[in-house]
């Protein structure tokens, strides 16, 4: 099954995607080892991030090149990019790796030639849009002119700028978006996610939704997922205390294997929108009431309250049947403390 066909089947859990981004400390085995970790604790594909400082941002110390707050103040873009790049000669040995290990590895490109490469290099079966990269549509014509779905944040755009980016998507070849929930803030906190939109998305755009989540904690994760998510995205790392670029907004692999456990444990819960019990409450049925003799009753007594009675198990007649048979005859001679049936009066 492609990931895109597993992120349509509603039947399956959501995709997990771990995001190494730059927790690699530019080692190239801390990489691979990071890759190993997320197969063996529950991830379903790896997402690399594709670009170099020069591709993305300006050698510059002036102020509106620097890092004002948060995680990184005081840090150059420039700087932070280079540290926290994935070197191009890693992509390919890195999807081999993914794939010996049973999953699938896609990446988020930031310019044309970076898509170039992934096409050459990797030939990835999907390909992700960041949501600082929303509004950057050359990028977003060159992604779709691959032919390939697209999973797209849409954490800081408005409703213009989304609709915007899946008309050029689309328009240019794309024949599939998949829109993620996301806050850019490192990390995130729950409040101002508005989940609740995700649906409002889907109604929008016709497409599938999700989550990229860079919060601590797992409850938006998990309410994503009851709220139809169908891509759950989380920063993955070996060791926060070893710091990495992202370390700071990344699950350790204890925490990813917790996480994908109760994310499909809520999937599961979710089951059918139809309306009936539950398959474990069949046995239990038989625990409901029904209609029992309290006594001896002879052929020709009139059934009351007095020698029947509602009662725990569910073997005799259904108590909804109560009022039809009060004051109806026995046909025949009924035993102490057993399940009246049909055929037991006279009409």
């Amino acid at each position: 099954m492609s990931l895109i066909e597993r992120i349509r089947n509603h039947r399956e859990p959501p995709l997990f995607v771990a995001e190494l981004s730059g927790n690699h400390h530019q080692d190239f085995d801390t990489a691979k080892n990071l890759v190993a970790l997320a197969a063996r604790n529950g991830a379903d594909a790896i997402k690399l991030q594709t670009y170099t400082a020069d591709s993305i941002t300006l050698p510059s110390t002036q102020p509106e090149f620097m890092v004002q707050e948060g995680l990184w103040k005081g840090r150059s873009l420039h700087e932070l990019y280079q540290e926290a790049a994935t070197p191009y000669e890693w992509h390919k040995p890195l999807a081999a790796h993914a794939a010996t290990l049973g999953i699938q590895l896609f990446s988020t490109p930031f310019d044309e030639a970076a898509v170039d490469f992934l096409e050459e290099e990797i030939n990835p079966p999907v390909y992700k849009i960041s949501s600082f990269e929303v509004t950057h549509i050359p990028l977003l014509r060159r992604v779709a002119q691959t032919r390939k779905p697209v999973l797209m944040s849409v954490g800081m755009a408005e409703e213009s700028e989304i609709a915007n980016a899946v008309n050029s998507l689309k328009t240019n070849g794309c024949p599939e978006v998949v829109l993620l929930k996301c806050v850019t803030q490192y990390p995130s906190v729950p409040e101002g996610f508005h989940l609740q939109s995700m649906g409002t998305l889907a109604d929008r755009f016709q497409c599938e939704i999700g989550l990229s989540d860079h919060t601590l904690t797992n409850e938006v994760a998990l309410a994503a997922t009851a709220l139809g998510a169908r891509v759950i995205e989380k920063h993955f790392t070996d060791d926060r205390n070893a710091g990495g670029i992202d370390a700071a907004f990344s699950l350790e692999p204890r925490e990813l294997k917790t996480l994908t456990r109760e994310i499909r444990t809520v999937h599961s819960a979710l089951g059918s929108p139809e309306i009936g019990s539950a398959k474990q409450d069949a046995d239990q049925r038989r625990f409901r009431r029904s209609i029992y003799t309290t006594r001896p009753i002879r052929s020709g007594e009139v059934f009351s309250r007095e020698n029947l009675k509602i009662v725990r198990p569910a073997h005799g007649l259904a108590p909804e049947r109560w009022f039809t048979v009060i004051g109806k005859t026995a046909s025949r001679d009924l035993p102490e403390h057993a399940p009246l049936q049909s055929g037991d009066w006279v009409e």
